[in-house]
């Protein structure tokens, strides 16, 4: 077979396997422009637009969505909240989902069960999680509650206590997720060889030595992505705060995704329920990028 033949061939199983591989985008591309480009584009246009949701007409009114939302107290109270979760979070879901894992990698399989157990609050659905515990903080025969009549004091409203509401939310949100970063760690434990660990000890270094000095700097790259889940899962948080609090009391649970789902569903007001899902979906895509900006520049001066 000379050189010319050996082209062609090449050619035809090239153009072969674009033709393959257009059988599997043109579907996935169809249905991201079906339920992903399509729903922000409208949405984008209804924020420029006066609608109930209910009604067939539209009336275009320009930015005055987008004025009101710059000047919206709510809004503004809302992304706060979001920031407020996010760093609260951060603050106790890794550290936390890191010694479990680190503590879980040291047993093996002798803690396969425990890990099993620690697993299974994220196998729940968020408004099934949101449920059980309104109910278990609730104040007539909640479990705080009943310890504190039973101790002879009065009722825990935790919920209802523009304080205490937030933080007791947020508790909730870390009892589910950090199994998730657990497991996510223990898979990045998986990755590092064992031979590195045997070294570290013929060297004379202990348990807290090769974590401290071989471990976490292998797992930074895992941490780091961990910690932009998190951060970009936060400001987009709903259905257990709904379940949970309702955005309440007063204002003090508000999320933006609470906001936005009361202006939209509630109040049918669609067109400004609009704006402040694209206000939303430019805010997370703005600190996403300049996150992972930040990150990438913080990997470029270590190498």
């Amino acid at each position: 077979m000379n050189k010319s033949q050996n082209m062609t061939l090449s050619r035809r199983k090239a153009k072969m396997d674009f033709k393959v591989s257009l059988i599997f985008v043109i579907p996935a591309t169809f249905f991201m422009a079906l339920y992903i480009f399509y729903p922000i584009i409208d949405s984008i246009y209804i924020s420029f637009t006066k609608w109930n949701g209910i009604t067939a007409g539209k009336q275009f009114i320009g930015i005055s969505n987008w004025k009101t939302l710059l000047a919206d107290d709510k809004f503004w109270k809302a992304f706060i909240n979001n920031i407020k979760i996010m760093i609260m979070s951060l603050a106790i879901q890794m550290p936390f989902a890191l010694l479990l894992a680190t503590i879980l990698s040291i047993i093996g399989k002798k803690g396969k069960l425990f890990k099993t157990m620690w697993f299974v609050p994220n196998l729940m659905s968020s408004v099934a999680v949101g449920f059980l515990f309104k109910y278990a903080f609730s104040t007539t025969d909640g479990i705080f509650t009943t310890i504190s009549m039973a101790l002879g004091h009065g009722r825990v409203d935790l919920l209802g206590n523009s304080t205490w509401a937030l933080p007791t939310v947020v508790l909730v949100i870390c009892w589910q997720y950090i199994p998730f970063y657990m497991v996510y760690y223990m898979a990045s434990y998986s990755g590092i060889s064992g031979e590195l660990y045997e070294a570290a000890v013929i060297d004379g270094a202990n348990k807290p030595d090769y974590f401290f000095k071989i471990a976490l700097p292998l797992l930074k790259p895992s941490i780091r992505n961990a910690c932009i889940l998190s951060m970009v899962g936060s400001l987009k948080y709903f259905d257990l705060i709904y379940v949970m609090t309702n955005g309440g009391p007063g204002n003090a649970t508000e999320l933006m995704a609470t906001y936005m789902y009361k202006l939209s569903f509630k109040q049918f007001n669609l067109s400004y329920g609009s704006t402040v899902a694209v206000g939303m979906l430019i805010v997370i895509t703005l600190f996403a990028s300049v996150v992972m900006k930040v990150f990438r520049g913080k990997e470029t001066e270590l190498k």
